[in-house]
C-alpha cells in the first residue's frame, strides 16, 4: 500500500513536473511516428553506428581476442571478484542493477516535458512506445545472436554466452535515458554527472555478470555496443526529435587537390 501511494505520488509529481514543451514547441514523445522516412532512418542508423557508445566497445571486445586476453580477464573476475565477493551476490547485483537502468529510462521518460494534460498522456505513451521497441529489438536480436553463435558460458552451465543479454538490455535502458537527461531542465554539471552515471551502469552489470561466471568481456561490452546501437537508433529515427549528425565531412577544393575534414561531436 505504501508502495502505491509513493508511486502515486511520483507519478502526479512528473506530470506536473513535465508539463512544458520542448525548445521547438512541441513535447516529448508528441511527434513519435512509426513512418520517419528513409532519410531520418538513415542518417539515425549512420549517427547510431559511429556513436562512440557503440563501436568503441565493440572494438574492445575485438582487441580482447588477442593473446586470449578475454578468457585470462574473466578467469581474474572469477578468481578475485573485487566488487561482489561472491558468484551468488554478484548474480543478485546484475540483476538489481539490470533493473535499475530500465527504472532510469521510465524515470527520465516520464520527466521529459510533454505538454499540457490534453497531449500529455498521448505523447509519454507514444514516446515510451518507442523505447519499448527497442528493448523487444535489443532482446531479440540477442536471442538470435546467442542462438547462432552458441558460445559455451565461462561456468559450462549452456552455450548462450555471447552476447550478454544483461548489458545489451541495460545499455538500451540507458541509452534511451541518456538522451532524455538531454531534454530535462537541469544544469549542464547535473547533466555531465546522469550521462557520466548512465554510462557506467552497463558496465557494472556486465562486469557483475563476469564475476558469476556467465560471461566473458567479450560478451558483455558486444553487448553494450548492441544495446547503444539500439537505443540511439530508435530514439533518432522515430522519436520525432531533430538530433544532429556525429559526423560532419567537409570537402574543399585547392590548387594543388581537396582538402577533406573530419568533425566527431559526442
Amino acid at each position: 500500500m505504501k508502495g502505491l501511494k509513493a508511486f502515486a505520488l511520483f507519478l502526479a509529481v512528473a506530470v506536473l513536473a513535465s508539463c512544458g514543451t520542448l525548445p521547438n514547441g512541441r513535447g516529448w514523445g508528441q511527434d513519435a511516428t512509426l513512418f520517419p522516412g528513409w532519410r531520418r532512418v538513415r542518417d539515425a542508423a549512420v549517427n547510431a553506428v559511429t556513436d562512440p557508445a557503440t563501436w568503441a566497445p565493440a572494438a574492445g571486445a575485438l582487441v580482447l581476442q588477442v593473446d586470449d586476453m578475454d578468457g585470462k580477464l574473466a578467469d581474474w573476475a572469477t578468481d578475485h571478484m573485487p566488487l561482489f565477493g561472491s558468484q551468488d551476490d554478484a548474480e543478485r547485483a546484475a540483476d538489481l542493477l539490470n533493473a535499475t537502468a530500465h527504472a532510469s529510462y521510465l524515470v527520465t521518460a516520464l520527466l521529459t516535458p510533454s505538454g499540457d494534460k490534453e497531449v500529455w498522456l498521448n505523447a509519454k505513451l507514444k514516446g515510451i512506445g518507442v523505447g519499448f521497441a527497442a528493448m523487444m529489438t535489443t532482446c531479440g536480436t540477442t536471442f538470435v545472436l546467442k542462438d547462432t553463435i552458441s558460445s559455451t558460458r565461462p561456468d559450462g552451465s549452456n552455450d548462450r554466452s555471447f552476447p550478454s543479454g544483461h548489458a545489451s538490455s541495460a545499455a538500451t535502458a540507458t541509452m534511451l535515458a541518456s538522451k532524455n537527461v538531454e531534454y530535462l531542465t537541469l544544469s549542464n554539471p547535473g547533466k555531465t554527472v546522469l550521462h557520466a552515471g548512465l554510462t557506467t551502469l552497463p558496465f557494472a552489470v556486465g562486469w557483475a555478470r563476469m564475476e558469476a561466471n556467465k560471461h566473458y568481456p567479450s560478451d558483455v561490452l558486444f553487448g553494450i555496443a548492441l544495446g547503444n546501437f539500439f537505443g540511439a537508433f530508435f530514439n533518432d529515427a522515430f522519436l520525432g526529435i531533430d538530433f544532429h549528425d556525429s559526423i560532419t565531412v567537409t570537402i574543399e577544393p585547392y590548387k594543388e587537390g581537396v582538402m577533406v575534414g573530419l568533425t566527431w561531436t559526442f
